[in-house]
């Protein structure tokens, strides 16, 4: 098969040198007159010296790719030999309580387009560039090889795809269909997933260390937990003991999938009503829950809202506050908006705590980086005039490697902060 030539403009091979994996658009000089969108490249520098094999998509700002820096093979067996480093990584740190968790995490593990999620007995993929797209056939074989699964599933991620040029769907790949909920086990709690509609491939599974964190601090406390989704950090927070755990989710289809997953875990949910929030659906009160938490008995609330206007009119005192909004920026013009947006509910959160409280704060934003996140949080600290003290900072956990090279990998920024 014959790949062709990339060839950069003078002085724009640095980056590559420090083994960075992309070639922006910009920094091309010639490309081969023959090729086709999707195709393997060879990448030369304008002296001709050979700098690394990758896939080109002339259409993308990011026109390269980087597969490897050495002049190798790209089959089977190249993607076997990465799936399998990869692999070793997790089975040095996932434990036996666990089965869900990131397989390949795209740049992280030297594969960029492709990222793999293990969900108990199914592969979730995802192929977000047209040259990971084009791999597809060897890209399965190696994941069949690799880590065997009953089916593979594709659940794209649409932005991203969209971005390449290419079409959207969820499709089986190879195996079974995937049933609508996929039951999982994390660090001993249980939940469903679900993996055909759910965010992302169905569950936030870069925040598990960090759930596991907060089951450590909150015993006996109050707990609100902010964009709470399926009730990852809910579940974590009663099953800890904590003293209430209220869950405010905009989404019925995520709050119903949150009630499950506290029932699962033991956690059982009677209904009564009474709590001043509204559903839109019925205008009948939402109930608030109360159930047995195993240490001892625990409210459990679960509010359909906004979680900006429910910031601003819940008038309850919370000891520990975890607000892990989706990501609001999705571009560099986004970025003063975005930056107003998570000022206002660290500020409104931070009223909301008692004093020595904790709050724990997460951007997802790319564009955000962890800087300008801390000195939005100076912001909203300096505004509502209380003291504040950064107990700890966080990231992914690490089934979501960061490539050294490629610092653009860090998108998770967290910090546990003590609100005096």
């Amino acid at each position: 098969m014959k790949i062709s030539r990339v060839i950069l403009k003078p002085e724009k091979e640095k980056p590559l040198k420090a083994f960075h994996p992309w070639v922006f658009s910009g920094a091309i000089d010639e490309v081969d007159d023959d090729f086709k969108s999707a195709d393997l490249v060879r990448v030369y520098s304008s002296s001709q010296e050979f700098l690394g094999i990758g896939y080109l998509n002339p259409n993308s700002q990011i026109a390269v790719r980087i597969l490897s820096f050495r002049d190798q093979e790209i089959d089977t067996d190249f993607f076997i030999d990465r799936m399998t480093q990869a692999k070793k990584l997790r089975e040095a740190f996932i434990s036996a309580d666990t089965n869900a968790y990131r397989l390949v995490h795209a740049e992280g593990d030297f594969l960029p387009g492709l990222v793999l999620d293990r969900y108990a007995d199914f592969v979730v993929a995802q192929f977000t560039t047209a040259g990971m797209e084009k791999l597809k056939p060897a890209v399965l074989d190696a994941i069949n090889q690799v880590f065997p699964s009953k089916g593979i599933y594709e659940h794209d991620d649409e932005s991203m795809r969209k971005k390449e040029g290419l079409e959207t769907g969820l499709t089986v790949l190879r195996g079974e269909e995937p049933p609508d909920y996929v039951e999982i086990l994390e660090y001993g709690h249980k939940f469903i997933v679900d993996i055909k509609k759910g965010q992302k491939t169905g569950f936030f599974l870069d925040q598990r260390e960090n759930r596991k964190l907060v089951a450590g601090h909150v015993r006996g406390k109050r707990v609100l937990n902010c964009f709470a989704y399926t009730g990852g950090f809910s579940v974590y927070a009663a099953k800890a003991g904590a003293a209430s755990v209220t869950s405010v989710e905009i989404q019925d289809r995520a709050i119903n999938t949150m009630k499950t997953n506290f029932e699962l875990n033991d956690l059982p949910i009677i209904h009564r009503k009474g709590d001043r929030h509204m559903s839109q659906d019925d205008q009948l009160p939402v109930p608030f829950s109360i159930g047995t938490n195993g240490t001892g008995e625990g409210i459990y609330r679960f509010i359909k809202e906004d979680v900006f206007d429910f910031l601003r009119t819940d008038m309850n005192v919370y000891d520990f506050i975890i607000l892990d909004p989706p990501a609001f920026c999705k571009n560099q013009n986004q970025v003063q908006q975005a930056a107003r947006g998570y000022k206002d509910i660290n500020l409104q959160a931070m009223k909301r705590l008692a004093p020595d409280g904790l709050l724990f704060t997460f951007s997802c934003s790319s564009y955000i980086d962890p800087d300008l996140f801390q000195k939005i949080i100076f912001g909203a600290a300096k505004d509502v005039q209380r003291n504040v003290q950064i107990i700890q900072k966080i990231s992914h956990a690490f089934d979501h490697p960061i490539n050294i090279y490629h610092p653009e990998g860090e998108y998770l920024k967290g910090l546990l902060l003590r609100v005096m």
